[in-house]
């Protein structure tokens, strides 16, 4: 694994999903994603930068060979961050000119389901673009203690970890190499 971020030195690194594992779950996802809209549904896919973005664009395409109709936007949401500093920028939400969320089925894409902030974030972003029909959540990894009534519809995998573990979705467009690490902090 030697294209996959290297971690700190004060921890231990295990590796719970490889590549053909993540590639598995998403496709299970995409399924999933079919069987509560419909054979014929018409999803956005709208991922959070920076990880949720290729991931909606590979749940896109697994929902497309699967027959339903797909598109991707990049949902930006750090300006409706509630646990950070504002970043530079008018903190509207920012999406893919031409794509409209209006009366459609948004699967809302994340690497990392952690406290629900960036969840919570993104439902404030979209609702600046319109009222969608439903929104859904999918994320690659659920790893447990939320902070705010959250859920994901879908889950690539659920993996218990202490509040002190980190996890790392690590993707073929992002960082050369599939993958997903949890770091267990030896202080913990």
């Amino acid at each position: 694994m030697a294209h996959l971020p290297a971690w700190p030195a004060d921890g231990k690194a295990n590796m719970v999903l490889d590549g053909d594992s993540m590639r598995r779950s998403w496709r299970r996802v995409a399924h999933e994603v079919m069987e509560r809209n419909g054979a014929d549904c018409h999803v956005v896919c709208a991922g959070i930068p920076t990880r949720g973005v290729p991931l909606a664009r590979r749940l896109a395409e697994n929902l497309r060979s699967l027959g339903a109709e797909a598109e991707v936007i990049e949902l930006d949401v750090e300006g409706h961050r509630d646990d950070r500093a504002a970043a530079d920028g008018d903190g509207l939400a920012r999406v893919m000119p031409g794509l409209d969320v209006v009366d459609r089925i948004v699967v809302v894409v994340d690497d990392v389901l952690f406290h629900g902030r960036t969840a919570r974030a993104a439902l404030d972003a979209l609702t600046e673009l319109g009222r969608p029909a439903a929104v859904q959540l999918a994320v690659m990894v659920d790893r447990g203690h939320r902070e705010l009534p959250i859920r994901a519809d879908y889950v690539g995998k659920n993996i218990p970890t202490r509040m002190s573990d980190r996890v790392r979705v690590c993707l073929d467009e992002v960082d050369g190499e599939d993958g997903v690490l949890v770091l267990e902090a030896e202080d913990a």
